[in-house]
């Protein structure tokens, strides 16, 4: 995962939800119909995408799609 714009896109393909870029550093909370499946979904597409387990408290704890993409990006 090379950039913010490819793993929003991961977001869009993997989970379903219509996200852009700008929506990254929204709330979860916020973002119109995220739930805690969608979280476990992006955390094993972006495990897939990037071949190595993500820190799952760290993901949990996550309050936005960037915070997550961060996590990845930091992990790699």
């Amino acid at each position: 995962m090379n950039s913010l714009e490819e793993f929003v896109s991961l977001v869009r393909d993997e989970v379903g939800l219509p996200v852009t870029v700008d929506d990254a550093g929204v709330t979860l909370d916020d973002l119109p119909g995220w739930d805690s499946v969608h979280l476990l979904t992006l955390l094993v597409a972006v495990e897939r995408a990037t071949g190595r387990p993500l820190p799952m408290p760290a993901v949990l704890e996550a309050p936005s799609l960037h915070h997550i993409y961060a996590l990845a990006v930091n992990h790699e």
